[in-house]
């Protein structure tokens, strides 16, 4: 039994964009909602026969596996692919066709070919397979067309102030409800600097931005891993070598931290997006060589640093991305303890603390970038799964995937809707949210200059004398710092 699905949908997005993003067939994910995931499976750029893997949802059916190949490329002008699931296939064809400078008309035609299935049962199956069709067009022009800047809405913050509901979609049940999941925004020419690359959310947020045709920078703390994370972005984006750079580096040592970073801005004297990404939960207290507990060192005063020493290759436009936790929703700053001497320790609370005095830092700090700070809703990640076992092994069915996790990372480095918007907020699931809930855990004027001045401090060692206009302490109060205190909202 033979079913055609033929949609043609108009677009306000330049062929070239239009195309770009549809040649990988993987992310339909992205636009069809009857497709729950897929990967393309065969490494590198997308040529004829490339291969993909489809896992499809079904009215009142399990999930359907579906294997692609692509059958024909002509440049700007024609994708075919056909596809085989159990007892069916499809042949899907994308024709696009510029109509003016700025605006696409794309053709999709899938024919579905059903084995079997009786005229009775086709007649049920007709207006679901009708609707599923125009849904995916729908969805595709969702995807591709620039949408506006995204509003904070009111339910969100009666959420979080509700907590329950907030925490609910911290799962996978909150990243599919999002109305947009597509990353249509190409990145070629931009260089992005990306820390914690080698698995979890760090790999899916670099992968994607690879796809988008990035050039990367990746930092991480162990050489033969950022060399297979190396290897397995170009298998995923087709990029070349030379699009990739990695550098080695433990966050703990922040000696080691400030020079690899002044290393990194004279290698890249232009970085467009930094995305402060790695971090580690320890469940023992334990101290550095330097004398700092490893927490707060890796996450918090770490990407402090590095943000500022690479600040000479950061323009207006850059955008530094801090990724914090949801758990930051529980602690305050602890600015009597900030190095939690005072026991009992508790690793889930240290990692809290640190975010949280990362978030309070970027939010009232001047820089010439623009900074933004996004959690990533609990997502299943080696980290995870080392760090809090319990918790990864109760909540396993309802995490999202590293994909699902670095869904803002990505948007916040892609987004042209965001080109404007300069105001240092926390987002997830791409809408701004409020961060601070419980009582106790928001932060006075006087508490966020103590948390300043204890960092500068701190951090003034590591700095060379020119950078110390940048990060000056006590002992250099005749010097301009770049983060000059926000008023509090």
């Amino acid at each position: 039994m033979l079913h055609t699905l033929d949609e043609r949908i108009t677009v306000k997005r330049k062929l070239a964009d239009c195309f770009a993003y549809l040649r990988d067939f993987s992310t339909i994910e992205q636009w069809d909602p009857s497709v729950l995931s897929a990967h393309k499976i065969t490494a590198g750029s997308v040529i004829i026969g490339s291969q993909y893997q489809l896992e499809l949802k079904m009215p009142g059916a399990q999930h359907i596996a579906m294997h692609y190949t692509q059958l024909a490329i002509k440049e700007q002008e024609l994708l075919v692919l056909e596809g085989h699931g159990t007892n069916f296939t499809a042949l899907d064809t994308l024709h696009f066709k510029a109509l003016n400078a700025n605006t696409t008309e794309i053709h999709y035609r899938a024919e579905l070919n059903f084995e079997g299935l009786s005229s009775p049962a086709y007649l049920l199956l007709k207006p679901i397979l009708n609707r599923i069709g125009k849904n995916a067009a729908r969805g595709l022009k969702q995807a591709l067309e620039i949408p506006d800047m995204p509003k904070k809405r009111l339910k969100d913050r009666i959420g979080d102030h509700l907590l329950v509901p907030a925490a609910l979609n911290f799962g996978r049940r909150g990243y599919l409800r999002q109305p947009r999941k597509s990353h249509a925004s190409r990145l070629d020419g931009k260089v992005i600097a990306i820390t914690g690359p080698t698995a979890g959310l760090g790999l899916s947020a670099a992968s994607e931005l690879s796809r988008l045709g990035a050039d990367l920078i990746l930092i991480g703390r162990d050489k033969s891993r950022l060399n297979q994370s190396a290897k397995h972005i170009m298998g995923f984006s087709g990029c070349r070598e030379n699009q990739l750079s990695c550098y080695e580096i433990d966050f703990s040592n922040l000696e080691n931290t400030a020079n690899l970073g002044r290393r990194i801005s004279t290698e890249h004297p232009c970085i467009d997006v930094l995305i402060n990404n790695a971090g580690a939960l320890f469940n023992a207290r334990e101290v550095s060589d330097e004398g700092f507990e490893r927490s707060i060192a890796v996450n918090f005063l770490a990407p402090t640093l590095l943000t500022n020493v690479l600040s000479p290759s950061l323009h207006k436009d850059s955008r530094v991305i801090n990724v914090v936790s949801g758990g930051l929703y529980t602690q305050g700053l602890a600015l009597d303890d900030m190095q939690f001497c005072k026991p009992p320790y508790n690793g889930s609370k240290a990692y809290a603390r640190a975010k949280r005095a990362l978030l309070t830092m970027s939010q009232h700090t001047e820089t010439t970038a623009i900074v933004h700070n996004m959690h990533p809703g609990w997502a299943a990640t080696p980290g995870l799964a080392k760090s809090l076992p319990a918790f990864n092994k109760a909540l396993r069915p309802l995490l999202r995937d590293s994909r699902m996790g670095a869904d803002t990372m990505v948007w916040l480095a892609s987004a042209p809707e965001l080109a404007n918007f300069r105001h240092t907020r926390l987002w997830f699931d791409r809408q701004i949210h409020t961060d601070t809930v419980l009582p106790g855990t928001g932060s006075t004027k006087s508490d966020i200059e103590k948390l300043r001045q204890w960092s500068n401090d701190v951090l003034f060692k590591y700095l060379k004398p020119k950078e110390h206009g940048q990060f000056p302490t006590q002992q250099s109060a005749d010097l301009q710092f770049l983060s000059t205190v926000k008023g509090v909202n």
